[in-house]
């Protein structure tokens, strides 16, 4: 009799145990792994460069992001405004930190100004363009999901210190799977499409305020 009520504990607790692994799996489903760092990127191919720069300079300045940014874990949400975190799988470099540096090579690749850089480097420039990570995570309220990310940026005239220019901008992007590698893919591409929506925009801006009086 004991030994029947041993050997049933034993499989109650083995059955347990094996439900909290699928709580922790890489995906979103029960896949087990070892841990992933995997990488934000820009993978948009070359892009064509002004024949002439707009400006001397540009500084990038990124601004406190939204918390799921400012992490290395990677985000999912299941349900609206519910979010949780991958747990065998994360960033190589915080999207806060990534993201604008993605940027800053765009942005020297376009041409938009003779030199661009991020703020805290030894570089002299009339203007600036702030970022702010609104949103980045893997929605899988419909699976396999998308991947969603949000910018806010805002160009400033360093000289009259007056902001000339605001704009928001999204991408969605489906993934192929629901998992952790799957998002990450989905996520840097949502990177290239707002970048590709952004430029642009931010040389259009820039000529106008570059072209204005100064007042």
């Amino acid at each position: 009799m004991k030994r029947r009520r041993a050997g049933a504990a034993l499989a109650a607790l083995a059955a347990f145990a094996a439900t909290l692994t699928g709580c922790v799996s890489v995906g979103v489903g029960n896949e087990s792994a070892p841990h992933a760092h995997l990488q934000l990127a820009d993978p948009a191919p070359p892009v064509a460069r002004r024949a002439k720069a707009l400006v001397a300079a540009l500084l990038i300045q990124p601004l406190p992001a939204d918390a799921m940014a400012d992490s290395v874990a990677i985000a999912y949400s299941r349900q609206p405004n519910q979010f949780a975190f991958y747990q065998f799988a994360s960033w190589t470099e915080r999207p806060v930190r990534q993201l604008p540096r993605l940027l800053q090579r765009r942005l020297e690749a376009s041409g938009i100004a003779a030199a661009v850089g991020l703020m805290g480097e030894p570089l002299r420039s009339d203007w600036l363009l702030t970022v702010a990570i609104d949103s980045l995570h893997h929605d899988v309220a419909i699976a396999p999901g998308q991947a969603r990310l949000a910018l806010t940026v805002e160009l400033f005239d360093r000289r009259s210190r007056q902001r000339v220019a605001r704009r928001q901008f999204g991408a969605a992007v489906a993934t192929t799977s629901a998992d952790s590698s799957a998002a990450a893919t989905a996520m840097s591409q949502a990177v290239a499409q707002v970048f590709t929506d952004l430029t642009p925009w931010l040389e259009a801006e820039l000529a106008r305020a570059a072209a204005a009086p100064q007042r």
